[in-house]
């Protein structure tokens, strides 16, 4: 029992890193992206071939993806940021729609629809942190970093610029807000977190593939900002426990097949995101 709890709490800490990630596109820049997930496999992807073939040192590996996943999403979203709204939507799910049969077709770089297997334990300054108790505690202190991170850059400059172009983004522009620049930068930003998260979620799973970086994780990594509450610094964090919690409990049921538990859990989350859009569109830790 004690296993299963701190393999729930990791997922957990390591998908609050994702949903927090995407609120400083989406809660403070009002950048809706659906390739969130991509950056999370990319860091995936490269946290485990640098354990495969050089060194299971997590912080090495997550710092390969950070600066890997940085640098794609700025060859990769720059041109399309100049563009507004449904555009950017449009091109977010085409690079998603790119990334998923890449991951899938790329045999010598991700092992195909296999995957990359065999990726040994992480290692912290040449110890051993196993994938129990003392990796939670790693993924954890990893979430607090990422969380005062986002603290320091939404209480300066950049964050206030960010926001206020988030509220009206022709009134920044008017008072000479960069906004091709600010997106770029809250982008690069909000993609090297999510690349360290895939990072931890390698050495957790000691396992790789294209199934868990789909538009499906993309929208699940949304989804838990959204109800969690969007531009609020404890909103990502509740909303990754309501929802990794959700599977955890539909799963002691009696009655409920396994192989149904997914349908009803998306069936779930979506009746959640309406009533929240209805009755509190500022989500469950954001204003009424």
């Amino acid at each position: 029992m004690i296993a299963y709890i701190v393999n729930l709490l990791t997922l957990i800490a390591i998908f609050a890193i994702l949903s927090s990630s995407m609120n400083v596109l989406l809660g403070y820049g009002g950048i809706f992206s659906a390739a969130h997930a991509v950056f999370m496999g990319l860091g995936a992807y490269a946290a485990a071939q640098i354990a495969l073939s050089f060194t299971p040192d997590i912080l090495i590996g997550c710092l390969v993806a950070a600066v890997l996943s940085a640098l794609l999403s700025v060859c990769l979203a720059l041109p399309a940021l100049r563009v507004r709204g449904e555009y950017f939507v449009a091109a977010s799910l085409g690079l998603q729609m790119l990334a998923t049969t890449v991951f899938s077709e790329a045999k010598s770089l991700t092992g195909g629809i296999g995957g990359l297997t065999g990726i040994p334990q992480a290692t912290l300054f040449g110890f051993n942190l196993g994938n129990g108790g003392l990796f939670l505690v790693f993924c954890l202190v990893v979430l607090a970093g990422v969380m005062a991170v986002i603290v320091l850059l939404m209480r300066g400059s950049f964050g206030r610029s960010l926001m206020a172009l988030r509220d009206n983004e022709s009134a920044a522009e008017a008072l000479g807000k960069n906004v091709a620049l600010l997106k770029t930068l809250a982008t690069v930003a909000g993609c090297a977190m999510a690349g360290v998260a895939g990072a931890l979620f390698a050495f957790y799973m000691q396992f790789v593939n294209g199934e868990s970086f789909t538009l499906d994780q993309s929208i699940l990594i949304v989804a838990m900002l959204i109800i969690g509450g969007t531009g609020t610094l404890s909103g990502p964090l509740v909303g990754a426990v309501a929802l990794l919690l959700l599977p955890a409990a539909l799963s002691f049921i009696p009655g409920l097949p396994p192989e149904h538990i997914g349908a009803v859990q998306q069936m779930i989350y979506g009746f959640l995101m309406m009533v929240l859009m209805m009755f509190r569109p500022g989500g469950l830790m954001g204003r009424a």
